[in-house]
């Protein structure tokens, strides 16, 4: 094993837990996702007494993501331009909220299927907020070295969580009823908002340069759409979760219908799929250490399969849950992979929104992929569909294995290393559109490889915020090479200056080493003059 691989293996075991602030967070979201697992398997098994159509069942499991795809690119730009302790904060009381009118509900003897789908997906909102902002924060608690581990930490507790939460969610509905179990969930909350609580985040800075909404939001699909390493991640992602969507659409069924199980049942199903996972983190740093990303993901696609497959065939229990011990594995496998490939790939300043778009890739596969597999079961029956499913996985998972995941090793630090730019007076933030334009010297015989790493450069100026980009030639001299990118404003550019990374510093290095003279290439920034209001006669 090479140094960079035994350096990776090293920061994904548990070196980040050696961070005080990182260590309790992670607990705190342990037990907080484990209220929320109780919550879901009661709602889960409560929808299958309130009916055991397919369709109603999906339709619960869609609830809980559909917020996901819808929101999570706003809940992406509102974790990168507000305080994102006092924003999760928020989120975790509004989901107690969610909890509480479920338990009242409950309580009173008044659940349906209605107010079911209804509070799902209050919870799908507040997951969708909560996603995105609460990734974002974990460069903010670990050294860069230790971030994929830190990443591989959190799958590792989302999947204790759900090794313990549903387990205990089954038992607590088996015993005391739905309304009990949801006040167990109302409480973990007040862990979480405690934790959150305790740690001080130091504030954002306001140098007038601060984003909004609408800009931000702006920005943030303009980088996505420039980033073709990201396209490569949403793609797998995408062509991983709208296939294996369909065994957690289905699981209530398979428990029931096909296993012939109970709630309590139905939770040791899920908590198997937990164990697995944990048992599947805990080895990652091996598999990472002799295995590439695609490797392991093509692996977990397999592993996937063959559990649906397998559970098509109605096996007999404690084959079933050895088999969502399998799948429990390679589900966080997978998600660790693609999250990581993500992080690894974002520089901070929009790492909120994109990682958004991953999100909604991911919650939109799910959602979609549950209500079309719901579909298909009504036609074909379960059993069909998961062997479908099952089928479909395993095929993408070869075919999309030669689309390579990003290796994520760029240095994407601020580099700093533009100048100021020389103004004839203070210029207001909101004028725009600005044109820049850098003007190159080249000889002909260089003006080929000029243009290659020209184009190369401009995705790093869509990506840093410009939405529209060319280059030209002066028709009396064809070595004068003038690249040109329009921003939307002054301030917007200003924010540009910050954004340009020391791997994209690099590849404005090898486009420089093309110009000719001692005299660095001419940059001018034209700003767009207002027309005087004509008036009529």
């Amino acid at each position: 094993m090479n140094s960079q691989s035994a350096t990776q293996a090293t920061s994904s075991g548990f070196t980040p837990l050696r961070q005080k602030t990182f260590a309790i967070l992670w607990v705190a979201t342990i037990v907080g996702n484990t209220g929320s697992f109780i919550r879901d398997v009661a709602s889960s098994w409560l929808v299958t007494d309130l009916s055991n159509a397919p369709a109603a069942v999906a339709a619960v499991q869609a609830a809980g993501t559909l917020p996901i795809f819808l929101l999570a690119i706003p809940a992406g730009v509102l974790s990168d331009i507000l305080d994102r302790r006092k924003f999760l904060i928020i989120i975790q009381l509004l989901l107690a909220a969610a909890s509480v009118c479920l338990m009242f509900l409950s309580a009173m003897g008044l659940q349906t299927i209605t107010s079911l789908i209804a509070f799902t997906f209050v919870g799908g909102i507040g997951a969708a907020l909560m996603a995105p902002t609460w990734q974002a924060i974990v460069p903010e608690l670990v050294p860069k070295q230790d971030l994929k581990g830190a990443v591989a930490l959190n799958s590792l507790g989302i999947n204790i969580s759900r090794a313990i939460g549903p387990a205990v969610g089954g038992l607590l509905l088996a015993w005391f009823g739905a309304a009990f179990t949801y006040g167990v969930d109302v409480i973990s909350y007040v862990f979480v908002i405690a934790a959150l609580i305790w740690w001080r985040r130091a504030p954002d800075a306001d140098d007038g340069l601060s984003e909004r909404f609408f800009g931000a939001f702006r920005a943030g699909l303009r980088y996505a759409r420039a980033s073709r390493e990201l396209h490569i991640v949403l793609l797998r992602a995408a062509a991983f979760f709208a296939f294996s969507s369909s065994v957690w659409a289905l699981l209530p069924l398979v428990a029931r219908n096909l296993l012939g199980g109970d709630a309590g049942f139905y939770g040791v199903l899920l908590g198997s799929v937990g164990a697995g996972a944990i048992g599947g983190a805990l080895v990652m740093p091996k598999l990472r250490a002799r295995l590439d990303a695609d490797a392991l993901l093509l692996g977990s696609a397999l592993v996937t399969a063959a559990v649906m497959a397998g559970l098509s065939f109605a096996p007999p229990r404690w084959a079933a849950i050895l088999a969502l011990l399998a799948l429990g594995a390679a589900w966080i496998t997978a998600l660790t992979t693609l999250n990581g490939a993500a992080q690894s790939i974002l520089p901070n300043w929009v790492r909120g929104r994109s990682l958004a778009v991953y999100l909604t890739v991911f919650n939109g596969a799910m959602t979609a992929g549950s209500l079309a597999w719901g579909a298909v079961a009504e036609l074909a029956g379960v059993p069909l569909t998961l062997v479908i499913g099952a089928v479909g996985l395993a095929a993408t998972g070869l075919i999309f294995h030669l689309v390579k995941l990003p290796p994520g090793e760029a240095d994407l630090v601020a580099s700093n290393h533009w100048p100021e730019p020389l103004t004839a007076a203070p210029v207001e933030h909101d004028r725009g559109p600005v044109l820049v334009e850098i003007e190159y010297q080249v000889d002909k015989a260089n003006r080929t490889d000029f243009l290659r790493a020209l184009a190369r450069l401009s995705g790093e100026r869509r990506r840093d915020g410009a939405y529209g980009w060319g280059v030209t030639e002066d028709a009396a001299d064809p070595e004068r090479i003038v690249e040109w990118f329009m921003v939307e404003s002054w301030a917007e550019h200003l924010r540009q200056h910050r954004r340009v990374s020391k791997a994209d510093a690099d590849i404005q290095q090898e486009v420089r080493r093309f110009h000719k003279g001692a005299d660095a290439p001419v940059v001018r920034h034209l700003l767009s003059i207002n027309r005087p209001h004509l008036g009529r006669d």
